[in-house]
């Protein structure tokens, strides 16, 4: 199965047309190797807000006509372990722009999954593919998308390190052209199950074949603190630095998320 899912990725790289930015702002999370057990169910509420971005659409983390300045975002993310290494997961995007109330701003579906069983070799290796559907040209310049990365993780003691390079490519009858890299990475010292300190980076450098000049370019650096709260809740937020003058300057993000054992569905 795992086989399967990343042929079909390839092959789908090999369609599309060139997106219009590298970070996804609904999302500002990196997923480790290891996927929900078989059988478990998690809801997880993915929530950003851009106290100081920009004025006018297109720029920063708006994709669409709308600005991304006082911009509030939220993704409701339902996800279920197919295996104990395959898990499953639909999006619901929603988003307030300033002045405005909360409206559609698009669906996700993704599958991931490990390769191996963690531990077994020097590095742990993952897959992640996802299928973007946005509302446009409101929200995004772009209708549907194709995003696949791989998930390199290795652990020193409490000291974890993630990376996650990533290809993007819009789906749609007029596509042409290359594809664009980005990349989702973290470092994390697991100091206290309560809460611990992390680094988190999110950034894309546009099509790979013509790179974007380095101002236009999104770049983010994340302090954050996650960790577990009574109830088999979870969180991770932090406060990102927007380091070029592409990017937002300050996003700010709170994570939530709950996993339970419902059982096979299939």
């Amino acid at each position: 199965m795992t086989r399967a899912v990343v042929v079909c990725v390839l092959a789908g790289l090999l369609l599309g047309r060139r997106a219009s930015a590298q970070v996804d702002p609904f999302e500002f999370e990196v997923y480790p190797v290891q996927t929900l057990s078989k059988g478990v169910l998690e809801i997880e509420s993915l929530n950003s807000f851009v106290p100081e971005g920009h004025t006018e659409g297109g720029v920063g983390t708006a994709r669409g006509t709308y600005s991304s300045n006082l911009m509030y975002r939220t993704a409701i993310e339902l996800s279920y372990g197919l295996t104990d290494r395959v898990e499953a997961a639909a999006y619901l995007n929603l988003a307030r722009p300033d002045g405005a109330p909360f409206q559609y701003a698009g669906s996700k579906f993704r599958l991931r999954g490990s390769f191996f069983e963690p531990g077994e070799f020097p590095v742990d290796l993952g897959w992640y593919t996802e299928l973007d559907w946005h509302r446009t040209p409101r929200f995004d310049d772009t209708e549907l998308e194709l995003e696949v990365r791989a998930i390199i993780e290795k652990d020193f003691g409490r000291l974890q390190l993630i990376a996650s390079p990533l290809f993007e490519k819009p789906l749609a009858p007029d596509a042409s052209g290359g594809f664009e890299f980005g990349y989702v990475a973290g470092i994390y010292y697991n100091y206290l199950r309560a809460g611990s300190p992390g680094v988190e980076f999110y950034g894309g450098i546009g099509p790979m074949s013509d790179p974007d000049p380095l101002h236009e370019q999104q770049h983010y650096v994340f302090p954050v603190i996650r960790g577990y709260l009574p109830r088999g809740l979870e969180y991770n937020c932090g406060v990102g630095i927007g380091m070029t003058h592409g990017s937002d300057q300050v996003i700010t993000k709170l994570n939530i998320e709950f996993a339970r054992f419902i059982g096979t569905l299939f």
